[in-house]
């Protein structure tokens, strides 16, 4: 029984092919794996005290934000894609919740995020 692996790399993501010789089966088995994620646009330390702070507020916006860019461009190849379309309106209330909270506590840092963003105010 041989056993070979390939790995092909495409543009947006990962394809893992797996092929089992096995007596007279030739068997192949394509595996997505899930596409690396750009750095975001904010530092991951606005006011964080320990290095991976995912829970300030403005990181929570900026993560939002780097998934909602990935799902607009997905929705610009994939226009009918409902189910992504609303987890991408769902995401969009999410951050924009985020950011009045912000707008009412501190408006500098709305500001600041907004411009570092390029988000309408």
């Amino acid at each position: 029984m041989a056993t070979t692996k390939k790995i092909k790399a495409t543009k947006a993501e990962k394809v893992k092919t797996v092929k089992k010789v096995s007596s007279a089966k030739v068997v192949k088995k394509t595996i997505k794996t899930k596409p690396e994620v750009s750095k975001s646009v904010i530092d991951k330390k606005p006011k964080a005290k320990k290095g991976k702070d995912t829970g300030s507020v403005e990181v929570q916006i900026d993560n939002f934000t780097a998934k909602i860019k990935s799902l607009i461009k997905h929705l610009k190849k994939h226009g009918q894609d409902n189910d992504s379309r609303r987890g991408l309106l769902v995401m969009v209330g999410k951050r924009r919740r985020l950011l009045n909270y912000i707008r009412k506590s501190d408006l500098k840092r709305y500001a600041k995020i907004t411009q570092k963003l390029k988000l309408k105010e």
